[in-house]
This record gives structure tokens, C-alpha cells and sequence, in this order.
């Protein structure tokens, strides 16, 4: 499987060029294999840590497979020169995966999110995608003393998808370092969509999500998270600044 990835790279940082559909053929061939595989979603803030911090670099480099989340990501590539085929967030291929569930069952296990979330995301999904089967539901408040319970409670319920919401970087650092006690086929980064499930967050509308200006709408929702947004012009500097040849 490793083989016939596609693979584009960004500042160091190796992305799956692949569409969503493709994202979720290889998510199932997964779940038809044998042991657990990392899926990462990294927008421009995630890839902009990715560059700066060498550990974060090595945690993106070691999913088995990592998406591009967000537009900026994908005008990074445009950039170089090395375009991958779409965008892949993180939310859009979990509702794909649980589309896909009404024809070919998945069981999913929900992780994350304040306490009720992960349940009130798993009524809206008995309602909104009745062939998926949610098996089990965990919030992300816990301690280093809770994780053998919490991996018990996982591998106990028979789950093989497992969406691990717990925000960047601690859902990568999660996943990575549990990777391997997990029974799960794929275990999913994919941040703040268990409060989408949940309706506690709308996404963008569509005209912002279309035109790659989510960014715009978040900022105008959340105007605390303007600090941390500064990584997304700072990623699009670093990129023409390869572009031209003054970074490497």
C-alpha cells in the first residue's frame, strides 16, 4: 500500500495527492488490513508548525496517510509547482466515510471534544447517517492515569475507524504514541469535527468554503484565534520563499 502512494512534497513535509474519493477507498483499505494506520489532516497552521518544529515534521511524515486540509495547504502547492488534486479536510472525509458506512458498515469509535460531545454527535449521526454504527464515545478531558482505561474501552467495543478529536498537536502526538495498542484499522486526527457533528459549530457557508476564505469566516467568529492565524500568511512567505530560491 505504502507503494503506490502519491506523494507531494511540501517544505519537508510529504502529502498524499489524493481526492477525497481516493482518501476514502484508502481508508477502507485499511480497515481490510491488519493493523492500525494513522490519518492526519494538517491545514497551513498545522504545516507551518511542521516546519518549524522538527518533531512535528517527523509526527506529519509518519502518518500513513496525510491529507491536504484547507486552502491555503493547497495553494501552497500551486505554488511549488507540485499541485495536488483537492482538498481533503478533515470534517468532509468523515462525512464521506460516514456516507459510505450506508453501503459498506463501518464501526466508528468517537474520541474527543468536551463532556457530552462525543454523545451528541453520535445522536445526530443515528439521525443524519443511519448506516453508520457508532460503538462507543469517550470526551477528550482525561489524564496520563486514564489512557490504559480509555485504550481498553477502544479496543473493547469492537471499533475499526477511531476519530480522535483532540485538537493539534495533541490528537497527532495521541495517536502516534498509542498507535500500536490501539486494535482499530484507522485511527483519524481530525480536530474540531466532533463539535461539527455535535452542531455545537457551524461550518463556513458555502461561498467561504468554495472560494478558500474559511479562514475569513473562522477569524470572524473567533476573533481570539487571530494570534495563532498569523501561521497561515508566515507558511505562504516560507513557501514563495522557496519558490524563489531563498529557503530551502
Amino acid at each position: 500500500m505504502e507503494s503506490m502512494r502519491k506523494i507531494v512534497e511540501i517544505a519537508g513535509i510529504n502529502l498524499d495527492d489524493i481526492s477525497m474519493e481516493q482518501a476514502v477507498e484508502r481508508i477502507y483499505e485499511f480497515i481490510s488490513s491488519a493493523e492500525n494506520h494513522s490519518v492526519f489532516t494538517p491545514n497551513a497552521e498545522i504545516m507551518m508548525e511542521g516546519i518549524t518544529d522538527k518533531n512535528m515534521k517527523a509526527l506529519l511524515n509518519g502518518a500513513d496517510m496525510l491529507v491536504a486540509d484547507g486552502a491555503g495547504v493547497v495553494l501552497a502547492s500551486k505554488l511549488l509547482g507540485r499541485e495536488v488534486t483537492e482538498k481533503v479536510s478533515g470534517f468532509d472525509l468523515v462525512k464521506n466515510l460516514l456516507k459510505a458506512a450506508s453501503q459498506r458498515p463501518v464501526k466508528f469509535y468517537l474520541f474527543g471534544g468536551k463532556p457530552g460531545i462525543a454523545e451528541k454527535a453520535n445522536a445526530n449521526i443515528i439521525c443524519d447517517y443511519p448506516g453508520a454504527e457508532v460503538v462507543g464515545t469517550r470526551s477528550g478531558y482525561f489524564t496520563s492515569d486514564d489512557e490504559a482505561s480509555i485504550i481498553e474501552d477502544i479496543n473493547s467495543s469492537g471499533a475499526e475507524v477511531l476519530l480522535v478529536c483532540l485538537g493539534a498537536p495533541k490528537q497527532e502526538l495521541w495517536i502516534t504514541a498509542n498507535k500500536h495498542r490501539l486494535k482499530v484499522k484507522a485511527s483519524l486526527g481530525v480536530g474540531g469535527t466532533m463539535d461539527v457533528l455535535a452542531g455545537n459549530v457551524k461550518l463556513a457557508p458555502d461561498f467561504f468554503r468554495n472560494h478558500g476564505l474559511e479562514w475569513l469566516y473562522r477569524l470572524y467568529k473567533e476573533p481570539w484565534r487571530f494570534k495563532r492565524m498569523l501561521r497561515l500568511p508566515k507558511f505562504i512567505l516560507h513557501v514563495l520563499g522557496i519558490r524563489v530560491g531563498l529557503v530551502k
